[in-house]
């Protein structure tokens, strides 16, 4: 067992790894086995930097009156709104890193949150088993310890990490200690154009898992359109019997095939079974949806027929409360979205509280379930030392991907997995898909990054000129950088995964575009794509989100004025970056209107990205040193 640390013993911080002590990745569901949630106030120290670590914080004894309260799930930065920031103000920035680019280290003057919680359990709790801690989501490295022993460490802010406490915890009183640091090794993966933000920002929770339990199920409910046949199977990792009593099926095996005329899932008829996985160890309930997923003759089809995505792009964000959002935002967000029509969300950038998911099951939304992941930065020094093609990263990103996948793959909304967002190109993506082939086949592979498209499914742009985008249509986009994927890439389905921002000034074109989607429909390729309606929204009514978002609407319009440019703007670089507050830098923000302001018909330079200066390879292609398709 992992003794105890000290303030100076934090090399975690700086560490390729993803973590240490922690369980592996799983889908989100639990059975009815008892559980302890741990959101509340917590006690809260907040540190300036690593010199100011507490030591022994995290002993049961330790005397933590002279600590502050804080809320969990909360983010930090956000305690205090709306007024003054109780702690350190909360930081946007659209590509610049808001520290040194120097991968892995960060700052010594890197914040940190020490959180302590005491929790007792319930009488009935089984010591015979398991007992799991589970947190949903830590921003953006944490180390726990629990009554004084380090159980282990982990980054991935936005994703499910959880730790075998049996024997740590006990009858009476437990102490949980959480050390939460701002910046880490992972915050070079973490660069997805948003507030910073840090702390325990989604729930915690202590699950009993009796001996024989159910620890993990992957459900595989494949339909077949041409004739109406659902075909169920369910993987489990230890034995168990299935039942779908609207399907007839009762006490069976699980992995046996079960064919049964049923009703498919989909965006405008989102039909969900009820199902019962009984173990041990106990039962697991569950609601799936039968469908399928396929490229065929070049489009994404769903249950036969050919799809067409009205999406949009959806960070998790509340003005108040930022990323820690309940059921009833979540909800509202959904029917809002249905209600205009929308049928489909990328999760961009980094998977969502897994509920957001049960309701995209429950109401009908396509979702593009994507990674959490992007190294945007490393475009202003042209891909140099991007993590995307170091293979000392692979771990961490395999680690995300795995993470990603097994926690939301028991979810039929989700119909494409996503490796990332504005991450150049390399090996470690690479991987990363081949990965997903796998552990999932049933579900497309996206991601915009790589030109060629020679490891994905979907040839996927964002704000492609009309031009551009008609050529493509009609298959006549110029041929891949490497010829050898040419032909894999104009056989796939085209997608936008970005098209129109209002962020600040309107977004304007959409109605062009409309025009083309209508004019090369899904059934001749293009499928539609992924408007950005509500990225990145400040605080409406003042405090400090307002204020921050006010300095940097102000110093990009001294640029402008400063370099002579139009008030919307063609998408190249701009010298120079603003202040944002607490001395942290903020980026030029080239969301603001993102209508594609080339001529129609004039072709977008090869190696643009998103607006940034782009080194090519000798073969054309942009990302790192070596870049392109492995």
């Amino acid at each position: 067992m992992p003794g105890r640390t000290y303030p100076g013993d934090v090399g975690y911080v700086e560490s390729f790894s993803p973590g240490h002590g922690y369980l592996p990745a799983r889908a989100s569901q639990l059975s009815g086995r008892a559980r302890v949630s741990l959101d509340g106030r917590w006690k809260f120290r907040f540190c300036p930097g690593r010199g100011d670590l507490t030591a022994g914080f995290e002993a049961p004894d330790f005397d933590d009156t002279g600590f502050d309260d804080i809320a969990v799930p909360s983010s930090w930065q956000l305690a205090g709104i709306p007024g003054p920031p109780r702690y350190s103000p909360p930081a946007y920035t659209n590509v610049v890193f808001p520290f040194p680019v120097d991968p892995p280290h960060v700052p010594d003057a890197n914040p940190a949150g020490e959180y302590r919680r005491h929790f007792t359990l319930p009488p009935d709790w089984d010591f015979g088993g398991s007992s799991v801690l589970r947190f949903d989501g830590v921003d953006s490295c944490f180390a726990v310890f629990v009554n004084g022993v380090l159980a282990g460490h982990s980054k991935g802010s936005r994703l499910m990490r959880e730790f075998d406490v049996t024997g740590l915890v006990h009858a009476g009183d437990n102490v949980l200690a959480v050390r939460v640091h701002q910046w880490s090794a992972g915050s070079y993966l973490e660069d997805q154009d948003m507030w910073w933000l840090s702390g325990i920002f989604r729930g915690v929770t202590v699950i009993s898992e009796p001996m024989g339990a159910i620890r993990d199920f992957f459900v595989h409910a494949d339909y077949d359109a041409g004739t109406g046949t659902g075909i169920l199977s369910v993987d489990a990792d230890g034995p168990a019997v299935l039942s779908v009593p609207e399907l007839g099926i009762a006490g069976a095996a699980p992995g046996a095939g079960h064919r049964a005329a049923a009703e498919p899932w989909s965006d405008e008829h989102p039909r969900l079974y009820s199902a019962v996985l009984s173990g041990p160890g106990g039962d697991i309930g569950f609601r799936f949806g039968f469908r399928r997923v396929e490229v065929r003759d070049g489009q994404i089809r769903l249950n036969g027929r050919p799809v067409q995505f009205r999406g949009v792009n959806r960070h998790e964000w509340h003005p108040e409360t930022g990323r820690s959002l309940d059921e009833a935002t979540m909800r509202a967000d959904i029917v809002l979205m249905k209600q205009h029509n929308i049928n489909a969300v990328r999760t961009s950038h980094y998977p969502p509280d897994p509920r957001f998911l049960a309701l995209c099951d429950e109401y009908g939304l396509l979702v593009i379930g994507e990674c959490d992941h992007q190294t945007h930065g490393f475009g202003l020094v042209n891909w140099r030392n991007n993590p995307s093609d170091d293979p000392r990263w692979q771990p961490a990103y395999l680690d995300r991907i795995q993470r990603t996948v097994e926690r939301d793959k028991n979810h039929p909304c989700v119909i494409i997995w996503s490796l990332g967002n504005e991450s150049g190109a390399g090996r470690n993506l690479a991987k990363m898909a081949e990965w997903i082939r796998d552990r999932d086949p049933s579900r497309l592979i996206h991601y915009e990054g790589e030109p060629d498209s020679c490891y994905v499914d979907v040839y996927s742009q964002m704000y492609t000129g009309y031009g551009d985008l008609d050529a493509i249509g009609r298959r006549q986009e110029p041929v891949t950088a490497d010829p050898e994927h040419d032909g894999h890439r104009r056989g796939l389905p085209m997608m936008l995964c970005e098209f129109g921002h209002a962020m600040g000034n309107g977004p304007g074109g959409l109605s062009e575009y409309q025009a083309l989607f209508d004019r090369h429909p899904p059934a001749r390729r293009v499928h539609l794509g992924m408007d950005r309606p509500r990225d990145h929204p400040a605080h409406p009514g003042g405090g400090a989100l307002l204020r921050l978002r006010r300095r940097l609407r102000r110093a990009r319009a001294r640029r402008q004025l400063r370099h002579r440019r139009p008030a919307l703007p063609r998408p190249h670089p701009v010298p120079g970056a603003a202040r944002g507050q607490g001395g942290v830098r903020a980026g030029q923000d080239h969301h603001r209107s993102r209508s594609p302001a080339r001529p129609r018909g004039k072709p977008a330079p090869h190696g643009r990205h998103r607006g940034l200066p782009v080194q090519l390879d000798g073969r054309g292609r942009r990302g790192s040193a070596r870049g392109g398709c492995p």
